[in-house]
């Protein structure tokens, strides 16, 4: 059987070691995860957006499994061993928080500060142009995931009990990944305006 690669957030795979993460909610995982970061710049909303993420990945490997009693907020997980097959590699800073919209650069985990002096309107261009690449990808493949799901409901509605929280979650992360794009965007365009 060929060894699937799964890439790890180093810090996450530590706190999942804990035996109080034998069982979680992301806001437990989130939390635990945001005290890592102290001393860092970051934005807990971020935070709770990658940890989510993570526990979906998770999920999909079959390493974390749903409660059987199914939750719109605060859904338990379940952490079970790693799959058999599944090549786990970790990674550090998996978590990287993308940059204030003032024009500050946010500091990832160990760098040193920035003197804000020094940072060019180029440069702030490009990190909101990097910003905004990233998070339009994002948008695009949850609108497809909300698409699929619906789909999915629709032509087999004996799913819903089991996949209507996916499609619920799917379904708010992508207008929240659509309010996170029109103020990187109306940002673009303030700044184009006043350079």
């Amino acid at each position: 059987m060929k060894s699937d690669s799964f890439t790890f957030d180093s810090r996450l795979y530590q706190l999942l070691q804990q035996d109080r993460f034998a069982q979680f909610t992301t806001r437990e995982l989130r939390d635990a995860y945001a005290e890592c970061l102290k001393g860092t710049s970051f934005n807990i909303n971020e935070v709770r957006l990658y940890v989510y993420e993570q526990i979906r990945r998770m999920v999909r490997v079959g390493w974390v499994r749903y409660d059987c009693i199914r939750r719109k907020r605060g859904q338990v997980y379940h952490l079970g061993p790693i799959p058999t097959g599944l090549n786990l590699e970790l990674v550090e800073g998996g978590f990287a928080p993308s940059a204030q919209l003032s024009g500050v650069l946010m500091l990832q985990a160990g760098t040193a500060a920035q003197d804000p002096s020094s940072i060019t309107e180029i440069d702030v261009l490009e990190q909101l142009e990097s910003l905004h690449k990233e998070i339009r990808l994002d948008f695009l493949a949850s609108m497809g995931e909300t698409e699929r799901y619906k789909q999915l409901l629709e032509e087999m509605p004996h799913l819903k009990p089991r996949v209507e929280v996916e499609y619920l979650d799917a379904r708010d992360r992508s207008s929240r990944l659509l309010g996170h794009l029109r103020a990187v965007e109306n940002t673009l365009k303030t700044f184009a305006a006043q350079g």
